[in-house]
């Protein structure tokens, strides 16, 4: 595919170059409260800017069901990129229509603007083609150059991703290419020991990316909600711990082909339990109980990895060459369970392998607890994307920057 910096050697003095980024940051109340997929898409923007060109920022944010919808309103995230570039972005109240065509035309060299979230308009989502390239026509009119630098969003086939690369010369950005060339090493000549922690509330988001990790991992670690589902196969009692009861023959299978393969399973040994699960406004005390993980109460959910638990899996990470970690150890915006994210996290630190952060709640924990970003050796920006990727899946956005 080509790059950004391919565009920069070609000219982008007054060029319209539109940027689809992934701004699709948390809200709480209107306050965005991570922004990290903001700041990814910084060296993009403020390369092709300083280089004058006229760049339009777009993006989606949440899941509004193809109409203006101002809970999802991009708003807060074209300002907060505004103080991150230190200069004044504009901001079109709609994505195709007259706002959006005012502030494109209004801008110039080495201006920003950012139009409204993209899933306003049903055709971005559409799974009709012509729908969804009627759309892509609309955004094309208004940029000269497409620069795909929204990772998170590679594998959705949405117009926006999709089928506007093809109507515009199309180049991958920086996060993109950054991206990419981190999951290679994932995939291709990967150093060993190669050892993939995976967490998260679903044992079902993780299967097929398991079942590609069973022939090439060294060391499988599970946390996290999908861990019970693993105990429940072992033939244990979970009590009322998150449970997908329908995946618990899958999940036998996949135990019986890890130990077939020679790829080390690894389980919490002990959990941390509640009878009901934690305040995570308030954050009040909710005082868990340490148990074994394969003596469960009734009555008691698992709520995170135990502290016996939290040095197995460090051991397991210490002679690491490579690891891919996605999914936190338990709920870890809840102080009481956040630890068995935390050893995670520090085990990568002090490991001396090349560390990849999968993205989603996984880089979202390194954040609110206090971790050093540029401490890791990559925090992706799409736990979804990556996911698909590293299951060998083919990625529509990646598919139409490489045609």
């Amino acid at each position: 595919m080509k790059t950004i910096d391919e565009l920069l050697a070609e000219g982008v003095e007054g060029k319209r170059v539109f940027v689809r980024a992934d701004l699709n940051v948390p809200l709480a109340d209107g306050t965005i409260t991570d922004d990290g997929r903001i700041r990814a898409v910084l060296p993009t923007v403020t390369k092709l800017a300083g280089a004058g060109a006229k760049v339009i920022v777009a993006s989606h944010l949440g899941r509004p069901k193809g109409a203006p919808d101002p809970v999802f309103s991009l708003l807060p995230a074209a300002e907060r990129l505004g103080e991150l570039l230190g200069k004044p972005v504009a901001f079109a109240q709609d994505t195709v229509g007259p706002a959006a065509h005012d502030a494109v035309d209004g801008l110039e060299p080495g201006q920003v603007a950012v139009i409204e979230n993209l899933r306003f308009n049903a055709g971005e989502t559409s799974k009709d083609d012509t729908e969804r390239g009627e759309f892509a026509d609309q955004l094309a009119a208004l940029a000269d150059v497409y620069v795909g630098d929204g990772f998170g969003a590679v594998h959705r086939k949405h117009a926006s991703v999709y089928d506007l690369p093809a109507r515009l010369p199309h180049y991958a950005g920086y996060l993109i290419a950054t991206e990419v060339g981190v999951l290679k090493k994932l995939t291709e000549d990967v150093k060993r020991p190669y050892v993939v922690a995976l967490g998260g509330a679903k044992v079902s988001d993780k299967l097929a990316v398991i079942d590609q990790l069973l022939g090439k991992a060294d060391r499988l670690l599970i946390g996290g909600g999908m861990a019970y589902t693993f105990l429940k196969a072992q033939g244990h009692e979970v009590g009322s711990s998150l449970l997908q009861e329908d995946q618990v023959p899958v999940v036998k299978e996949y135990i019986k082909r890890a130990q077939e393969k020679g790829v080390e399973l690894v389980l919490p040994v002990d959990v941390l339990v509640s009878p009901e699960f934690p305040d995570l406004k308030t954050k009040a005390p909710s005082h868990p109980t340490t148990v074994a993980a394969d003596a469960i109460p009734a009555g008691q959910g698992g709520l995170d990895i135990g502290p016996e638990s939290c040095k197995l899996y460090a051991s397991k990470l210490a002679d690491a060459a490579t690891v891919f970690w996605n999914g936190p150890m338990g709920v870890f915006e809840h102080p009481d369970y956040a630890e068995g994210t935390k050893a995670v996290a520090q085990a990568l630190l002090d490991s001396e392998a090349f560390t990849v952060v999968g993205g989603g709640d996984s880089a979202a924990a390194v954040r609110i607890l206090g971790f050093d970003e540029n401490a890791f050796g990559h925090i992706s920006t799409g736990g979804g994307a990556s996911l698909e990727y590293l299951e060998g899946k083919t990625l529509p956005g990646l598919a139409a920057l490489e045609n």
